[in-house]
Order: C-alpha cells, then structure tokens, then sequence
C-alpha cells in the first residue's frame, strides 16, 4: 500500500471537527453576546451554578479545553503509520469529550438568553448526554473511514524449529475479551456512577454514563480470525489490526498476567511496536513479524494458532 503520512478521513475527523467546534463556539458566544448576563454561569454543584464568567472568557475557555482535550486525544487518527485500531480507538473518545464540551457549552447559552439571574439556571445534563451520543456517533463514523498505511515487510527465512508447528484446521477464530456476562458486569461498574447520580439528581447523567459505559466495553471485546493468508483482529464491527502470513518471523505460546505482563486489560501497548490484546491470564500466542512488530493474544486456541502459523511460515519459505 502507498505509504502515507497523514489520514484524510483522521485529519479530517480527528482535527478539523474538534477545530470547528472550538471555533463555533467562540462564534455563537459572539452573536447571542447582546442577549447575555455580563456574566453567565459557566460551572455547576449538584443543585446550583457555582462558577461564573464573562461571555468572552467562557468562549475561549470552552475552545481551549476543546482543542486540548477532544483534539489532543483524536488527533492521532491524522497519523497514518500509527496502529489503527489505537487510532480508532482515539478518534471515537476525543470526538466523544468534543461532544460533550460543544453539547454543554451549547445549551447553557442558549438557557441565558435574556436571562437577568444567571444563577438559576439549571446544568445542562441533558445537553452533555446528547453531545456524548452525537460524539460518539460522528466518531464511529470517522473510525470506519479510517484506513490501514502501516509499511508490511515480508519474512524471508522459516521460524525457527524449536517453534511449535500444527495442522490445525484453518480459518481459526476466537472470540478474546470479556464474555457476555463478564462485559455486562464491567458495564454496570462503568455505569455506576450515573445510576447513582440519576437517582438522586438528573436521569441524563445515566445516559450519559451509558455512552462512556458501552463505549468502555468496546475496548475489552474482539475477535481474532487466522486464515491462509492474514491474522485478523476485530473490534466494534470493524478489521482493526491485520498482518500478512507472509510477514510472520515466528510465533510462539507464552503464560501472560495481563496486569504484570502488560499493566492491564485490553488493547496495551509494552515498548514500541509490542502490542497486546490481553483479556485474560493464562495461554497467549505471541506473533513476532519481520516490520518489527510483536502482538499478543490472550487466547485458550494459542497453541493451534502458534503452530499454525509457523507451519504457514515453512510452507511459504519452501
């Protein structure tokens, strides 16, 4: 594939919306400042505003967090030799903390217009949940568009014959994450804290914290698919990582602790360029390919998929 350093579909997502939005905000506070308090609520307690600001101050604050925070975070999707599944990974959660920032700053303006007391009007959770949504889908969006540049660097010799080999039947597949239940329970967890706000305060915080939450679980589920040709691993309905049998130097079975081994669960990254899906102790594949990449793979199927792999590597080599 050409080799290219910037994404469109990254750029334009990842930095140009973020950058929109910034700039939007600053524009809209502009046009209703006429019809705003000197000063407008611009934090909120659980029952009252508690912050205030001048409608200048509060534009630009509300462009810096966005470009900071949204664009710091999705701005990594713009780069084209970054993994992809990292850069989609990046581009849905910055677009996500961009919709929550343009939601809120949106919808507390609005609320003061040819408001005298700025300090009656309510938080704007609602606002905040819907911007969470609209974020998440736009970033979903993006992250489908994304596309793969890494460089692939063909093996040229056979792994090495203390390897393990298989004739195990091909495609395997495996799904490597939290189970059903098991992500169902990390979800309530995720979503605790909007239950409980809900309950005592605004329903909108539970939807709120049901977008972070599904989102969340996106991020300990995939599925891994070894065929003839490619190691393929899925996550949110999308290929996000793939490599070539061609370009396997050798693949082996290891015992991994995802927390000791890899700091934690999910997608992790140890040093450059050495990845792991790790969702689980016990049996992993590890997969060196010739570009310089590692990946591990939690995975009960790692030695059919270990020994598969080589015995690809020796067909291709003779």
């Amino acid at each position: 594939m050409k080799h290219r350093v910037i994404d469109p579909a990254g750029a334009f997502f990842g930095l140009l919306i973020p950058v929109l939005c910034a700039l939007g905000g600053v524009v809209l506070t502009t046009l209703w400042d006429p019809r705003l308090p000197d000063k407008i609520a611009t934090h909120w307690s659980m029952t009252s505003a508690d912050g205030f600001a001048t409608p200048t101050t509060s534009a630009w604050t509300f462009a810096l967090l966005t470009i900071l925070f949204g664009a710091g975070l999705s701005a990594i999707a713009a780069l084209a030799p970054a993994m992809l599944m990292m850069r989609r990974f990046m581009i849905v959660l910055g677009l996500i903390v961009v919709g929550i920032i343009t939601g809120g700053q949106v919808a507390s303006l609005h609320a003061q217009l040819d408001v005298v007391d700025p300090s009656a009007v309510p938080a704007p959770i609602g606002a905040l949940a819907a911007g969470a949504l609209g974020g998440c889908v736009v970033g979903l969006l993006g992250a489908s568009l994304l596309r793969d540049y890494r460089q692939r660097t063909a093996a040229t010799e056979a792994p090495n014959r203390a390897l393990p080999r298989s004739d195990a039947a091909l495609p395997i597949t495996d799904d490597v994450g939290f189970s059903t239940k098991g992500s169902v329970i990390f979800g309530l967890i995720m979503a605790a804290p909007g239950i409980i706000l809900g309950l005592v305060s605004s329903a909108w915080f539970l939807a709120l914290f049901l977008v972070l939450a599904v989102f969340c679980v996106t991020l300990v589920r995939f599925r891994v698919v070894v065929d003839t040709t490619e190691i393929k691993v899925f996550n949110m309905g999308m290929p996000a990582m793939t490599y070539g049998v061609d370009e396997v130097v050798g693949a082996k079975v290891a015992e991994i602790k995802p927390f000791a081994d890899f700091g934690g669960w999910g997608l992790k990254s140890k040093g450059r360029r050495n990845y792991g899906i790790v969702t689980r102790t016990g049996p992993a594949v590890v997969i060196t390919f010739a570009g310089g990449d590692k990946l591990t793979v939690t995975t009960p199927k790692a030695d059919d998929i270990a020994g598969a792999l080589n015995s690809l590597a020796d067909a291709r080599s003779s």
